[in-house]
């Protein structure tokens, strides 16, 4: 896990404005990138989860051959799910989400106008509801971090996760 570090080796370049979306295609066509505004919809949650799936079709990551990648595709879409809730609830709502996918590895991008720092609630308590968010992200991906852009309001925070070999 990351948090100072914005960016992983490999990843998709940081920058104030959007990656630009690609055709998608087969997953060993290497980076490919998709985009969703998300300011200003409602139902924001289950609406970037379908945009992630049908990603996840779009790059053969689905239909999942076997167990362990149904398993990595629904740990994409929990980490999904897990990042846009976060900035609804703690940043007044996500503006847009990004999903790439490099070869083997699948980053998910959340921006937000939001100035809080992400963190995994410690100690972690399981039994209790509520803060769970970043500790599951910290658990199910290679790595994450935040993004911030000087003189840019708001903040990204990504997160990287592996498909089973």
């Amino acid at each position: 896990m990351s948090t100072t570090r914005p960016d992983s080796p490999g990843s998709p370049e940081s920058s104030a404005g959007s990656p630009e979306p690609s055709e998608s295609g087969g997953a060993s066509r290497g980076r490919q990138t998709r985009s969703l505004r998300l300011a200003g919809e409602s139902g924001v949650v289950p609406l970037a989860r379908d945009f992630a799936r049908q990603a996840l079709y779009a790059w053969g990551w689905l239909p999942a051959e076997s167990a362990d990648r149904r398993a990595a595709a629904e740990d994409v879409l929990l980490v999904v799910s897990e990042l846009v809730t976060n900035a609804c609830l703690h940043a007044e709502g996500p503006d847009e989400m990004w999903i790439t996918c490099d070869n083997k590895v699948i980053r998910v991008e959340v921006s937000d106008g939001g100035t809080g720092q992400p963190a995994p609630r410690t100690p972690h308590r399981a039994g209790r509801p509520g803060g769970h968010g970043m500790f599951i992200v910290q658990r199910l991906c290679l790595d994450w971090g935040v993004v911030r852009t000087p003189g840019v309001a708001g903040k990204k925070v990504w997160a990287e996760l592996g498909a089973p070999a």
